[in-house]
């Protein structure tokens, strides 16, 4: 369970920087607020650990390189699909 605790609180400081980092990221202007930007990045952050987990590249004796990649990417992502839910509602 310390474990589990651990990726989420460590998921929601990631968020803080990898949600705004996936906006620097994407071409244009994105119409999201800050708070759903940081959201969206918590959750690719969360996921992201999970799943560099499940691969074996997420606690290495250094920086994780594998891992920030697949968060930020997973965060991408997330921003692309959250503008593309509120164009079309």
């Amino acid at each position: 369970m310390g474990a589990f605790l651990g990726t989420i609180i460590g998921g929601l400081i990631m968020g803080l920087i990898i949600g705004p980092l996936a906006r620097l990221i994407m071409p244009g202007k994105q119409d999201i607020s800050l708070g759903w930007t940081i959201l969206v990045g918590a959750a690719a952050a969360i996921v992201g650990g999970f799943i560099a987990d499940i691969i074996g590249v997420g606690d290495t004796s250094g920086i994780d390189w594998i891992k920030l990649f697949i968060q930020l990417a997973l965060a991408v992502a997330g921003i692309y699909w959250f503008l593309r839910l509120q164009e079309s509602s």
